[in-house]
């Protein structure tokens, strides 16, 4: 069977050895869990959300997600300074299982107008925001940082688009089954599908530790080990991690630097269009339908992501090198965002989002973590954390700071014309931001090509 699969990989993800594509297999299967529940967690984050406390109140809960991921991520950094990463892999998704059964009584109480007092239904969609924001950024983090202190370059080039390729089917695989169950049994709460997700949460840990007994040390080497001058990269003492070690690290080097910036440019265009295609769907569906068609966005992104990594788009990254699938992103989102500008319905917002999203997971995100494999053992797992916890974030929040915007605007210039100015304020801010990133990612991958082919640290 495995031998079957290495020959139907061969085409879209390169030639594996036995061994090889064995820990692959047992590393996708760990992110194809991961991506399944964090894709069936986010229709119910937005959805919930907006039955809760409201839809115009989306960016508002990404501005407070931000405050909240300060002491989260300090907690994080504390963890990953005192325990092995194995150990908190296998730690955090069993508290996130924990913590969903926990959310799935009170937003049951919620939705089922048992408990009907407005500050507590608000705190409860509130901290459900943060919650399931937090797991994607903190833990899907976490997961590439152990695959890149695991793996070397020239394995990984053919090995984590694969490994996506194996996230994005679990993406397709979850969240609409999942979200649809209360949908399918005429209930009128989430709370069978946040039932699932907790015992689907505890099954992660089971997996992260079958990989580490089963794939043999030899190959669980990273680039720092193997690289001629690790030597000379002194790692803290368990214990001695601080909780601004990652943000120095991360303003220490223009590379990281501009990693960030990579990563901020993207985040912030996506969220005008991702705020702009919620409220478009919260007018057109309420209650557990407005959960169904979110999940159907969700499954809709995997499916193009995974379609198009297996017809071969990894490929760009294998043959033509890093640098050009980063240049191309930039290329794309231009394209995306000249097509927002110009037409509005919530049918081209949703292939709008599905579009973008799908070409990040399946070109960008292989890429963009192949970039952290030419770094230390500090930068995977603090500098990284800061990097896509509040890169992700601060993008989003930016990004949220300006859809505050058409609110006022539509109440003082009226529907059309706010909205209309608030289109024009788009094309004015992101377009250059399109163009420093397409700069950016001429510089990196130029930086990482350097690094791998002269078999050196970057920082």
């Amino acid at each position: 069977m495995v031998n079957f699969l290495m020959k139907i990989c061969k085409f879209n993800f390169g030639e594996f050895e036995e061994q090889e594509f064995r820990k692959f297999l047992r590393m996708g299967m760990i992110f194809m869990l991961i991506i399944g529940f964090y894709w069936s967690l986010r229709p119910l984050k937005d959805s919930v959300f907006m039955q809760l406390v409201g839809k115009l109140w989306l960016p508002y809960a990404k501005t407070v997600s931000v405050l909240f991921m300060l002491p989260f991520v300090a907690f994080y950094t504390t963890l990953v300074g005192k325990y092995s990463k194995e150990k908190v892999l296998m730690t955090m998704p069993a508290v996130y299982a924990v913590l969903v059964l926990v959310f799935a009584v009170f937003i049951f109480l919620a939705q089922s107008k048992i408990c009907t007092i407005k500050f507590v239904t608000y705190t409860v969609g509130y901290l459900w925001y943060f919650f399931v924001e937090s797991f994607g950024s903190v833990v899907i983090a976490l997961f590439w940082a152990f695959a890149a202190d695991t793996t070397d370059p020239k394995t990984a080039k053919r090995g984590f688009p694969f490994v996506y390729a194996m996230g994005q089917f679990g993406g397709v695989l979850f969240p609409y089954v999942i979200c649809s169950i209360p949908y399918w049994c005429n209930f009128t709460t989430d709370l069978a599908s946040l039932l699932v997700l907790g015992g689907m949460a505890l099954c992660i840990p089971l997996l992260v530790k079958y990989f580490i007994k089963a794939t043999p040390k030899e190959l669980l080497t990273s680039f720092e080990k193997g690289a001629v001058d690790s030597a000379k990269q002194q790692k803290p003492k368990k214990g001695e991690a601080k909780f601004t070690e990652g943000l120095r690290l991360l303003f220490s080097h223009k590379y990281l630097i501009c990693i960030f910036a990579a990563n901020f440019i993207f985040e912030f265009i996506v969220t005008v269009f991702d705020f702009n295609f919620k409220v478009a769907a919260a007018d057109a569906f309420s209650g557990i339908e407005l959960s169904q068609y979110l999940s159907k966005y969700a499954t809709s992104v995997n499916i193009v992501s995974f379609v198009c990594l297996l017809c071969g788009v990894s490929n760009v990254t294998r043959f033509l090198g890093v640098g050009v699938a980063l240049a191309a992103m930039p290329v794309v989102l231009g394209l995306a965002l000249l097509g927002f500008l110009t037409m509005n319905s919530l049918n081209f917002l949703f292939i709008l989002m599905v579009g973008s999203k799908a070409i990040n997971y399946a070109l960008n995100g292989p890429a963009l973590k192949q970039l952290y494999i030419p770094t230390t053992a500090d930068v995977h797992f603090k500098a990284q954390a800061w990097i896509e916890t509040f890169g992700s974030r601060a993008s989003k929040e930016a990004g949220s700071l300006f859809n505050m915007l058409l609110k006022p605007m539509q109440d003082w210039l009226g529907v059309a014309v706010g909205k209309a100015r608030y289109l024009m304020a788009s094309g004015f801010i992101g377009f250059p931001l399109v163009a420093l990133w397409f700069v950016v990612a001429v510089y990196l991958g130029k930086t990482f090509k350097k690094a791998v082919n002269e078999n050196k640290v970057v920082c």
